[in-house]
């Protein structure tokens, strides 16, 4: 037995005319309605006006001209209603030109269907490149590592590693055996000795909390304009912790305070002296090793740039650290894509330089992100001026991006390339130390022995001075 037969479908596209004609007559019709509602109510009103006022002032007004009112007011209705008395759509009317397509197919029972052609989007560009084979960092698994990750939770600190998603924090937190490059003077042989049994781990702390009020285009960590308050202890906390590590160098960096009086740089200076002195080995502490940590513990600051005002660059210059790091990020025509419209090229130009005049014996750093679509010129240039203000060292690095919402890589550097510029650096441009590789940051491999060195070096020689006067 055979099935009986579907009824003819109706397409899509017939459908969709259908109900555009249905809608349109019926809201047509709706809207007539209600307008001879509302002009109904109007006429109501009207004759309780007129009965009113016909009784007030008596038979002054006819009907008849109460009247050639009421029709004027219909008449725009009444103009509606005949025209869609014209039109008068029917069912037939809204089904149109279908009911032919049916009786014609009515031997195949369905409608002729037409294909539906999707085009596909165009592909967007990657604007991710895809990271090389050199980008490969160390994995953060070493026990010092682990010893420096749990006492920085324990107090309450951050760190600009964790922070800003540092590649490098399992090497530099790691420690690394600095026997290669131990120097055999008899000046720091106990001091050889200790780093070849702690190795030189490095860590940089982040004080003024862990929010920033700054924007840059670049940088992982939060930003809010108004952060929490400081934490009055926190010298006291970061002090304990860098000796209880047995650091032998430590960063201290900050995030941007703009919204303090003075942008943090006392609470910085504080901290640092407070590191210092806990560090000295001046306390009653008879633990031989512990001193011989405690004396060798060298700070370096890496500052914010205050607002480019230099009595609070000069607290943070005096306080007492070895190295005043302020980085300069990149070359001036990125600088205002690049960094917070709150920072400047020319302002970090001018914090560097204001350092080296109150404190000649302090070291000055910088570093420098490349793959932002800087030039080779540009570059140049950038170092030229920055041994202009007296810099002594400066450091090259991969930029990569956190994440979508930051600038994206324009280029990734070879290690080739960043040798070649390490070589400029120091034999053509004159810095006394250059750090630069894909890995590379402010921070990074800042416990070298040779950075280390250049302060103990210039620390004798400001003794030797002294003992002569």
């Amino acid at each position: 037995m055979l099935a009986p037969a579907l009824p003819p479908l109706f397409h899509f596209s017939q459908f969709s005319t259908m109900a555009t004609r249905h809608f349109h007559h019926y809201s047509r019709a709706f809207f007539a309605q209600l307008l001879q509602s509302s002009c109904r109510q109007q006429q109501q009103q009207q004759q309780r006006l007129i009965s009113s006022t016909a009784s007030a002032v008596g038979a002054a007004s006819s009907p008849a001209a109460a009247m050639e009112v009421k029709v004027q007011k219909f008449s725009r209705l009444q103009s509606l209603k005949s025209e869609l008395q014209q039109e008068d759509i029917s069912l037939h009317d809204f089904v149109g030109d279908n009911d032919n397509n049916n009786n014609n197919s009515n031997n195949s029972n369905h409608l002729p269907q037409q294909t539906i052609q999707r085009k596909k989007a165009p592909p967007r560009p990657a604007k991710i490149l895809p990271k090389p084979s050199w980008l490969k960092a160390v994995p953060a698994t070493s026990p010092k590592y682990q010893e420096l990750r749990s006492t920085v939770r324990s107090l309450g600190l951050a760190t600009v590693c964790e922070e800003a998603k540092c590649p490098n924090i399992g090497d530099c937190w790691g420690g690394a055996s600095s026997s290669s490059s131990v120097s055999s003077t008899e000046n720091n042989t106990e001091q050889d000795e200790y780093e070849q049994h702690y190795g030189t781990a490095t860590a940089t702390i982040m004080i003024m909390g862990d929010t920033c009020t700054r924007g840059c285009s670049f940088c992982a960590v939060k930003t809010s304009r108004k952060p929490p308050p400081l934490d009055s202890d926190e010298p006291n906390k970061v002090a304990e912790a860098v000796t209880s590590w047995g650091l032998d160098y430590v960063v201290l960096t900050s995030v941007d305070r703009d919204d303090l009086e003075d942008q943090g740089a006392g609470h910085f200076r504080r901290v640092v002296q407070r590191l210092k002195e806990l560090s000295s080995g001046d306390d009653d502490d008879d633990d031989e090793m512990n001193n011989k940590k405690k004396k060798g513990i060298i700070v370096e600051a890496l500052t914010p740039d205050f607002c480019g005002e230099l009595d609070l660059v000069t607290q943070v210059a005096t306080s007492g650290l070895d190295v005043y790091a302020h980085n300069i990020e990149t070359v001036e025509r990125l600088t205002p894509r690049v960094r917070d419209r709150r920072a400047g090229y020319q302002q970090s130009l001018t914090v560097l330089g204001h350092v080296k005049l109150v404190n000649p014996n302090v070291l000055t750093k910088t570093s420098i992100m490349l793959g932002l679509g800087e030039t080779d010129e540009e570059i140049r240039t950038t170092m030229q001026e920055l041994r202009d203000h007296d810099v002594d060292v400066v450091t090259f690095g991969q930029y990569l991006q956190p994440s979508r919402r930051h600038l994206p890589v324009k280029e990734y550097v070879t290690p080739e390339k960043f040798e070649e510029w390490r070589i400029e650096a120091e034999e053509q441009f004159g810095f006394k130390y250059c750090a630069s590789g894909p890995l590379v940051r402010s921070s990074y491999k800042a416990g070298e022995f040779f950075l280390k060195n250049m302060v103990r070096e210039k620390k004798r020689e400001r003794e030797a001075v002294a003992a002569v006067v």
